[in-house]
């Protein structure tokens, strides 16, 4: 796998942005957020055959947290999962491609990276799900942005995620041996973190794990300590000039899935930053990320910032009290928010990712 090494290394301690946000400015917009969107009813899930391609349903759930999804899974929210399938010419049951499950960033699919990526997939014979995090969580495209990223949280997308991989499995042109997942920035660490067996063993024990995880620029600030992986491999892309992934914190996470069982390699552009796909122009973004703090799990799951919890013992379950307790966590964050790293399209990041996901994907699915 090349590398490419950035001259000066960031120590900054990336983007938290897609989970706790904010500076005192930041903070007081996520308090005047409104309560969540109530999830939209249940629907039959679609009926899968050789040819189904398009908009799909199928069953999902909302843990919204790491506790939740692996105590008390009963009391996460039914949710339908929703998502678009690319299917390659030719695929046919007598002829089984292998396929991604794609999932999306903070601000869902953007233009120029979910679903270009997708289709650019399934023209390289693999078929793609591109991931719905939004909408089956009441949740539309014309919501603040604020919202969108506090609605769904990172465990949502990790439930999503198995639960796409079982609808594939039930496809008749895909190869339930050859699904992988792949992320891009809040979507990455759901990526990333569906490599820990304990969530696989809760979310989808009776059939075989993702064949293989890839994570483009996925803030490394929730330091999940797997102690034992699925088995499958990691191929992780970073950026030089990306404020919002800590190089450092994300090389610690990726020792800890090596030593947990996995395969990892890492691809860093030295002179990239975030959202390299966008069809927006590079610039300095003013979204706040994280410096200098870690939050790690403690033996309940619960989220802990310096020895402290972030979510109160007791606390309920539901959706709505855990986005409410979310949105007031900033507070606790303090000095540790910054505003604004480089975000926008880069070309030549942009190409050799591409080239360098599809030589990964072709190798491990043995195409």
């Amino acid at each position: 796998m090349q590398f490419m090494i950035p001259q000066k290394w960031s120590v900054l301690a990336l983007a938290a942005s897609a989970l706790c946000a904010a500076s005192a400015s930041a903070q007081s917009m996520f308090d005047a957020l409104p309560p969540l969107p109530k999830v939209i009813p249940m629907m039959p899930p679609t009926e899968l055959h050789s040819d189904t391609q398009g908009e799909i349903k199928f069953k999902s759930s909302s843990p919204y947290d790491l506790d939740v999804l692996l105590s008390q899974p009963a009391k996460a929210e039914p949710t339908m999962g929703m998502g678009k399938l690319f299917l390659p010419k030719g695929a046919s049951a007598k002829k089984q491609v292998p396929a991604m499950v794609v999932l999306p960033g903070g601000a869902g699919a953007i233009p120029g990276r979910e679903n270009e990526t997708a289709q650019m997939l399934a023209d390289n014979g693999i078929a793609a799900l591109l991931v719905d995090n939004f909408k089956p969580r009441g949740i539309s495209e014309e919501m603040p942005y604020a919202l969108k990223v506090m609605g769904t949280s990172e465990f949502d997308a990790v439930a999503d995620a198995y639960a796409a991989l079982k609808a594939l499995n039930k496809h008749p042109a895909i190869d339930g041996w050859r699904i992988g997942v792949m992320g891009f920035s809040k979507g990455g660490i759901a990526a990333r973190m569906s490599m820990d067996a304990r969530i696989r063993d809760k979310l989808a024990p009776f059939i075989q794990p993702f064949a293989l995880h890839v994570d483009f620029y996925g803030p490394c600030y929730s330091l999940l300590q797997s102690r034992k992986t699925t088995g499958a491999p990691l191929l992780s892309f970073r950026a030089g000039e990306d404020a919002s992934n800590d190089l450092v914190a994300c090389a610690q996470q990726e020792r800890i899935l090596r030593e947990a069982g996995s395969e990892v390699s890492t691809v860093v552009y030295a002179k990239a930053g975030h959202d390299w796909e966008s069809d927006k122009p590079r610039e300095m973004t003013n979204r706040p990320y994280l410096a200098g703090c870690t939050i790690e799990f403690n033996d309940k799951d619960f989220p802990v910032l310096n020895g402290q919890p972030l979510i109160p013992a007791g606390a309920q379950a539901d959706r709505q009290t855990r986005y409410k307790i979310r949105v007031q966590s900033g507070k606790a964050l303090g000095d540790c928010v910054k505003v604004g790293y480089m975000a926008g399209r880069d070309e030549t990041a942009r190409s050799l990712a591409n080239k360098q996901m599809l030589q990964f994907l072709k190798v491990k699915f043995e195409q």
